[in-house]
């Protein structure tokens, strides 16, 4: 009922306007003296008349209640109504000037002074700029509930995740004759219903676990078994951290398994955000309860996900997380579904196996197998690899041949030796001695000579290849310059660039880059076409750079904090370079974010500037440094902040903005950056309350956003020139942004206690939704939730009485599982030193 009422009060204003736009031309041939005038208030009052036709149109469409009950369109509306009755009242003539005008045509007098009809313009142009923004914000909104309607083509990603993706392509599997035990072993654990349901392949840096998971996938893909794989990398951009993990799996999942299809849809649909949550809640609503749901035939089938290198994902939190969560798939009942898993035998990666039900998992450790066994197996690797690359060196050099024999057995097994247990030793070696750009000979010479020496395994095998990269260079300074510059760069970057743009991000030319790299093929693989990302062929060659006790000892030491600050220092430049405001031309402010090409965008925003954008707060921290009042950092954000955010929006990382300022504050030096402090503080309220939007249609960044924004905030005080002309008449806001920092909504009922871990770095929050979440306060995001109460949960400061369950309870570090209950409280203390949470009678809570 509330647009049927708007309709028609739309109706009379637009009967109203042309009402006064036909009085006007009434005047227009009776009084000679107002022409200009006259003409000035009609073709303004015409043009109002176009917005209200445009807004009753919007009134009688499908999404007409929620148009009518916009605050931003009622208060448009409002204004008209109180402008143009006085207008129109001005314009009528009294019945005395009627009879006589009915008489005289020239008796009609203009009713206004100039000075009354710029009065009467200004204010018709605030009705016309009122009606503009609400139909621009309405809309806007409209748009984005109907975007709302998941595309699972869409759901995010990690590119080159998978084992056979693109860029996975040329990397090794397994010699048929080698790994013979372990890949058998691995196959009866997949078909034995008995089985645990996790297998974790543990092994020290470069005992082939990633060669053993590309092949153990290989054999389950060709079977029909395997439905997901994540092949983490630490530098890989997405590939290194959690945060797309259970998206990739699922989006592959579908894949395989159509039937998933429609309840990931609904899942998504129910809520927009959720790729964007916890892993625990991404784990429930994408992934455990769409797989429970599905109606599979008896028996069950037999699914496989293979998980590499999780010590190579950058937050252990994440990882024991994600142990946890994954231990939880043994109980879908629907399918039988098994993870292989492997990892170094890092901490955190062991404690989150020792959190979990042993019963859940079962181990390998690939360095206690039998010397003998490693060696023999590396040996079968040398003699097949040795043979191709002398059958490759004959068949280029027939005039300087290799013996039929060489190296020889006495040579393969020295090198077998020097290898154990390393497989990346072996592999290596052999793309170093088979580079053609040197003498194989001399290069095996120059490894052998190693085994006489007291150092490191990883000494042993890079240093051969260091040795003769800097040989081969005559000018030994500027050389290690560039090696510093380019390698340690391509080492330390957060995600993989091509040469093209490293060399642009870095300030130099591409045959820089191209020189340095030309004899690193052994340890990097560096694309011919300069358009693929340069990478890594293992993190052990990261370790040996940046190894702290080679400071001093060598010339390829790479300084990490060094390098960092420089990598920040480059990406500010480039930011600085290349970002303004709308850098893609878009024509209209309301225009979608889906609705502009990719092609435009990674035109306008090139590679190195699209790393720039994402990574520049990541290189900060890493370097240790701190951010001051007047500094780099500081003038770049008081310049570009909303440039940087249009950025992130256009390449669709706007959800990354608060953890990228949450980064910044960390980095805030102690004393001198009170401005800067207060500049971030505002900003992450402005994202916070806008980012929605910001996601949808970027240029709205310069227009609602600002003139909504508190008239206090230092945003939108450094920023309100970017604000358009047309915007003349300002929304009355409020002057700051308010107590609440943001709604914190994932609960299903009453929240009824909230509390502060005693670092500030978690908030809890009970509620009789019979869980207890807990968040980070920084981004609003879930971190885990707690299940286990079979009644409500209540709590308070510190929770010593549990819940009426018999409580309370304890929950094992990650995934929010109920690890026992005991009979001592448990809970997480409230902070003293400021009261941060709110208890809310409702399904949220502020912050």
């Amino acid at each position: 009922m509330e647009a049927v009422g708007a309709a028609a009060g739309v109706v009379a204003l637009i009967e109203l306007a042309a009402k006064i736009s036909s009085a006007c031309g009434q005047y227009l041939g009776a009084v000679k003296n107002a022409t200009k005038d006259i003409n000035r208030l009609r073709k303004e009052v015409q043009e109002l008349q176009g917005l209200l036709e445009q807004v009753h149109q919007h009134l009688d469409g499908p999404n007409a209640a929620r148009l009518a009950a916009s605050r931003v369109m009622k208060d448009a509306i409002e204004t008209c109504r109180s402008e143009l009755p006085v207008l129109n009242q001005r314009l009528t003539p009294t019945r005395a000037r009627k009879l006589i005008s009915r008489v005289n045509v020239q008796a009609l007098k203009w009713p206004f002074e100039t000075a009354d009809v710029d009065k009467f313009l200004r204010r018709l142009e605030r009705c016309k700029q009122s009606i503009l923004l609400a139909l621009q914000v309405d809309q806007t909104h409209l748009t984005l509930a109907l975007h709302h309607k998941v595309d699972l083509a869409k759901l995010p990603s990690a590119e080159g995740a998978a084992f056979d993706s693109h860029t996975d392509e040329q990397n090794a599997r397994c010699h048929p004759d080698t790994r013979i035990d372990l890949r058998n072993q691995v196959k009866q654990w997949a078909v034995d219903r008995r089985s645990k349901g996790i297998f974790w392949l543990c092994g020290v840096a470069g005992t082939g676990k990633s060669t053993i998971s590309r092949t153990v996938a290989q054999h389950f893909a060709e079977e029909g078994t395997l439905v997901a794989s994540f092949f983490f990398k630490r530098g890989g951009g997405d590939r290194g951290n959690a945060s797309r993990f259970f998206t990739t799996i699922v989006s592959q999942m579908i894949v395989k398994v159509p039937a998933l299809s429609p309840l990931v849809s609904e899942a998504i649909e129910a809520d927009p955000s959720l790729t964007a949550k916890s892993l625990s809640d991404q784990f429930e609503k994408l992934f455990l309860q769409p797989l429970s749901k599905i109606l599979t035939p008896k028996p069950v089938p037999r699914l496989i996900i293979v998980v590499d290198a999780l010590d190579e994902c950058e937050s252990e939190g994440h990882v024991r997380t994600m142990l946890s969560l994954l231990s939880q798939a043994p109980n879908i009942t629907s399918v039988s579904l098994r993870t292989f898993v492997t990892s170094r035998p890092d901490l955190a990666i062991r404690l989150g196996f020792k959190n979990i039900s042993g019963g859940v998992y079962q181990d390998f450790i690939l360095h206690e197998i039998p010397r003998p066994t490693i060696e023999r197996d590396i040996a079968i690797y040398l003699n097949t690899t040795f043979s191709s690359i002398r059958n490759e060196h004959n068949s280029l050099y027939p005039r300087r041949p290799l013996p039929s024999d060489w190296p020889g057995d006495a040579d393969i097994q020295t090198l077998a030796g020097m290898a154990v247990p390393l497989f990346i030793f072996a592999a290596t070696v052999c793309r170093f001695v088979g580079d053609h750009r040197g003498n194989p000979r001399q290069r095996l010479q120059s490894v052998l000579i190693q085994a006489a020496r007291h150092v490191s395994q990883l000494d042993q095998t890079y240093c051969p290849i260091l040795d003769a990269w800097l040989t081969a260079r005559p000018a030994k300074e500027h050389s290690e310059a560039a090696f510093k510059n380019v390698v340690g760069s391509i080492i330390l970057l957060a995600r993989p660039l091509s040469g093209i743009a490293l060399a642009s991000l870095l300030g130099i030319d591409e045959t820089v880059v191209d020189s340095t790299l030309i004899d690193l093929h052994s340890v990097l693989r560096v694309p011919a076409d300069g358009e693929t990302p340069i990478e890594l062929l293992h993190q052990s060659f990261r370790e040996c750079l940046i190894d702290p006790n080679k400071e001093g000892n060598s010339p390829f030491w790479i300084d990490e904090r060094r390098a960092h600050e420089m990598l920040t220092r480059r990406c500010l430049e480039s930011m600085r370079r290349a970002l303004k405001k709308n850098p893609c031309g878009i024509l209209s402010p309301g225009t979608l974010r889906s609705d502009i090409s990719t092609q435009i965008i990674d035109r306008t925003l090139t590679a190195d500037v699209r790393y720039a954008c994402q990574y520049w707060a990541y290189h900060l921290e890493q370097s240790g440094g701190q951010i001051a009042d007047g500094d780099s950092a500081h003038n770049f954000l008081s310049e570009h902040f909303l440039h940087w955010l249009e950025a992130l929006s256009l390449i669709g990382r706007i959800q990354e903005g608060a953890a990228m300022l949450g980064q910044l504050e960390a980095c805030l030096a102690p004393k001198s950056s009170d401005q800067i402090a207060s500049l971030i503080f505002d900003a992450e309220r402005f994202l916070a309350k806008n980012q929605a939007l910001i996601e949808s249609a970027p240029l709205q960044l310069y227009s609602s956003a600002l003139v909504f924004s508190p008239t206090t905030s230092i945003v939108r005080n450094l920023f309100k020139s970017k604000i358009p002309a047309w915007i003349q008449g300002f929304p009355n806001v409020k002057s700051t942004w308010g107590a609440e920092l943001r709604a914190l909504e994932g609960h299903t009922d009453w929240v009824s206690a909230v509390a502060f871990s005693h670092d500030g770095k978690l908030l809890a929050s009970a509620s009789d939704d019979k869980t207890i979440r807990l968040w980070d306060p920084a981004t609003g995001a879930t971190v885990q939730t707690l299940k286990g109460h079979t009644d409500w949960a209540l709590g308070s400061g510190n929770w010593g009485d549990g819940a009426d369950t018999g409580g309370p309870y304890l929950w094992g570090e990650c995934g929010g599982v109920l690890t026992r209950r005991q009979t001592a409280g448990v809970g997480i203390e409230r902070r003293d030193d400021q009261a941060l949470g709110s208890r809310k009678w409702d399904n949220s809570t502020d912050v």
